[in-house]
């Protein structure tokens, strides 16, 4: 059994990564626990724990005294000199403890106490191992799909997490099987354990996206300067480039589009307008509302920043877009308030302060 056991630790540290030391740690723990639990609390006893002979030994320790007044964790001088005449008083008599005469309860505790060591590693070198993840994205394969809830577990190297519904793409589908790319957007440490929260909506997402598939992006010739997104739907990215020959938008458009259209194809077939940044905001407003043609931008005095843009009529609609959606993400991508009119709905404006200064 103990050569099993040396075994059992150095299969467990190859396949996990539990060292076998700290395991020989709990281990010694879990026996002393059951010690305990079989001798009425006493922790009089100490643990041996030889890789290299693959034994496992349990000492009772005993205070070797003159006179017992506490016969669990005392012995006389006479009695210990009955075994070796090299013992005197204040010594430390030993006597080994067969561990396969624990009760069964007790062999139940000293188990738990393994389980929960291996649990305690795991989770360690799991925190450990996303916290450098953290904000990044991992590659992972759909495993199973909750009907009820439709949350998907998901395998990643040789964990199990979780992705969440309202984490997923709406009206995404996954399927076992499905091979999909997901976002590390934290790592909470809790009472049960590390619990590690992966996104598919968040904004981080598109800019990892772009960096695998962006060489440009990679190496930091083509900057992603802001993101806004509506996951499912349509995303707006602004870029700008650091060196005047490379043409960020290009950069990241692709030959015949092959780079936008694999991120696209990624996050379900959304939307990616792709803008030029300006640290001017009113020509980086005018691009955010791509794909309208802009006619103008001025700052209004309502806030410092608050804009009025002017469009043409039929471009109305279009810098609008669906439900708002397009002046939605404009507005988050530049961080601006923004107020769109047209031309005519500007002129009726202007005609009705005319009306009112005439008539005064």
């Amino acid at each position: 059994m103990n050569k099993e056991f040396f075994e059992a630790l150095e299969l467990l540290e190859k396949e996990k990564g539990i060292s076998a030391a700290y395991m020989m740690e709990k281990v010694e723990a879990a026996l002393v626990s059951a010690y305990k639990r079989d001798n009425g609390g006493q922790d009089n006893v100490r643990v041996k724990l030889d890789p290299v002979k693959k034994e496992v030994r349990l000492y009772r320790r005993l205070d070797i005294v003159e006179e017992v007044t506490e016969p669990d964790t005392q012995i006389s001088l006479e009695e210990a000199l009955t075994k070796s005449k090299k013992y005197k008083v204040g010594d430390v008599y030993e006597i080994e403890v067969k561990t396969k005469n624990f009760g069964r309860i007790s062999a139940q505790t000293g188990k738990q106490v393994i389980i929960q060591g291996i649990r305690e590693a795991e989770r360690g070198m799991m925190i450990k191992e996303y916290d450098e993840k953290k904000e990044e994205i991992v590659s992972a394969i759909v495993t199973r799909v909750d009907p009820t809830t439709g949350n998907a577990t998901l395998e990643i190297g040789k964990n199990e997490m979780v992705l969440y519904r309202n984490e997923q793409i709406p009206e995404e589908s996954l399927q076992v099987g499905d091979r999909i790319k997901v976002f590390i957007t934290e790592i909470r440490r809790e009472t049960r354990g590390p619990s590690i929260i992966l996104s598919r909506v968040h904004p981080g997402l598109v800019t990892r996206l772009f960096e695998l598939e962006v060489p440009e992006v990679k190496d930091g010739t083509v900057v992603i300067n802001a993101v806004a997104r509506e996951a499912g739907s349509r995303t707006k990215i602004a870029v700008s480039s650091t060196n005047p020959e490379v043409d960020p938008i290009g950069s990241c458009i692709g030959p015949k589009g092959t780079r936008k259209n694999a991120i696209s194809a990624e996050l379900v077939g959304e939307k990616i307008d792709i803008i030029k940044y300006s640290e001017v905001p009113e020509e980086f407003i005018s691009a955010s509302l791509a794909p309208a043609t802009v006619l103008s931008v001025v700052k209004t005095t309502e806030s410092d920043n608050s804009y009025r843009v002017l469009v043409n009529d039929d471009q109305l609609s279009l810098a609008i877009g669906r439900k708002g959606q397009n002046a939605r993400l404009a507005a988050k991508l530049t961080g601006c308030k923004i107020d769109i009119k047209s031309s005519r709905t500007l002129e009726e404006l202007d005609d009705e302060e005319d009306e009112g200064v005439s008539e005064e």
